[in-house]
């Protein structure tokens, strides 16, 4: 297969996974007023974070990260007991059914089963513990993204303590190339405290 046909298949993928993510009847609020489908404004944050963490990343992670939450506003949190158990039972399920449906698109496209098993294993998160390069890149991501753009709506509707230990796994979790984008990333005082006092614990 030649460069220019990978190209093809490539953005034939990401935009079968973005035709998707505009389909979101939840929406974000863009600093200009502008609303957009939440996951379409995820996947764009995650993108964006993944260039600065591994701007040489390879295809399959490009598209896992793009579609890391692929379709997730169909299984709602509420569809589950609101438990700690019923939590982890709502993750584990999205993940498998969001690796399951965007390799499902990668399928389509042509990309070989090494690739779709692959995409598979970096959206379940398959062997971040033993400390897998493209797992730790996807997961550093993805708390970035949490830092930068979910934390601050994320502080006020919990109180201090819990926020720390968030705070706290969240920090736990990224690699030291993703720590080190995770200090640059510009904060409000209040969140800038928290996060702080989260480190200094």
């Amino acid at each position: 297969m030649t460069d220019v046909d990978m190209d093809h298949r490539f953005a034939t993928a990401r935009a079968q996974i973005y035709l998707a993510h505009n389909q979101d009847p939840n929406k974000h609020t863009t600093p200009d007023g502008k609303q957009v489908p939440y996951e379409t404004h995820y996947a764009e944050q995650m993108e964006h974070y993944l260039a600065k963490r591994s701007p040489n990343a390879s295809d399959v992670l490009k598209l896992a990260v793009c579609g890391q939450h692929f379709r997730r506003w169909q299984v709602p949190r509420t569809d589950y007991p609101m438990t700690k158990i019923g939590y982890h039972t709502w993750r584990t399920h999205l993940k498998k059914r969001q690796a399951q449906l965007v390799s499902q698109i990668l399928d389509e496209c042509g990309y070989p089963i090494e690739d779709t098993k692959r995409c598979i294993a970096l959206i379940e998160k398959e062997g971040l513990k033993q400390g897998e390069e493209e797992v730790q890149v996807l997961e550093d991501v993805a708390c970035l993204v949490f830092l930068d753009d979910q934390f601050e709506e994320f502080k006020d509707k919990h109180d201090e303590d819990k926020i720390v230990h968030i705070l706290k796994k969240t920090w736990g979790k990224m690699g030291r190339e993703g720590q080190e984008l995770a200090l640059g990333i510009p904060m409000t005082e209040e969140c800038k405290g928290l996060v702080q006092k989260a480190l200094s614990g």
